[in-house]
């Protein structure tokens, strides 16, 4: 397996992730809760799940260098589980700020309830880069990755995995 960089490229990788993602989710949650008029908590429920798959896969990829199939127990599941609790938090918290700034202007309130968001993916984000790094997307020099060929290890073989000719075999 090829490193992918220096564990600095990738936690700015990691952050230009997280900043794509944050903007997608500021969007969201403003266009729904200021603009359409929904409830700031049930927004943010909705702006931080359009950013966990573009998260997840910009992450594994262009962060982490991982290629070919995700292995849901060792990746999918546990991202999941920490963009949820992320969602959870967050959505505590853009709701309190929700509740305490009822009566401010639109314009205010535009700022403060994706800050609030902000403040608490900011505050994870340190402990999740590390989960990434060191659990999920862990890179073992000299493991192959899923879909690499090992170089010098023979060829599967046998009597059902001769591709020219699946009868040469047969008795």
């Amino acid at each position: 397996v090829n490193l992918p960089g220096t564990i600095v490229q990738r936690m700015s990788r990691c952050l230009l992730v997280s900043v794509g993602t944050t903007l997608l989710s500021a969007v969201v949650l403003v266009t729904l809760a200021l603009g359409v008029g929904v409830p700031a908590g049930s927004a943010n429920v909705v702006a931080v799940c359009c950013g966990i798959a573009p998260s997840y896969f910009a992450n594994r990829r262009w962060v982490w260098g991982r290629t070919g199939r995700s292995d849901f127990l060792r990746e999918v599941a546990p991202f999941w589980v920490l963009a949820v609790a992320g969602l959870v938090a967050s959505t505590v918290a853009v709701s309190v700020v929700a509740s305490g700034t009822a009566y401010w202007s639109t314009a205010l309130r535009s700022i403060v309830l994706p800050l609030a968001n902000l403040a608490v993916f900011g505050a994870l984000w340190l402990a999740q880069f590390a989960l990434l790094d060191q659990v999920l997307f862990r890179v073992v020099p000299n493991e192959p990755a899923s879909n690499e060929v090992v170089p010098n290890e023979p060829a599967p073989s046998g009597p059902f995995l001769n591709a020219s000719s699946p009868r040469e075999n047969v008795a």
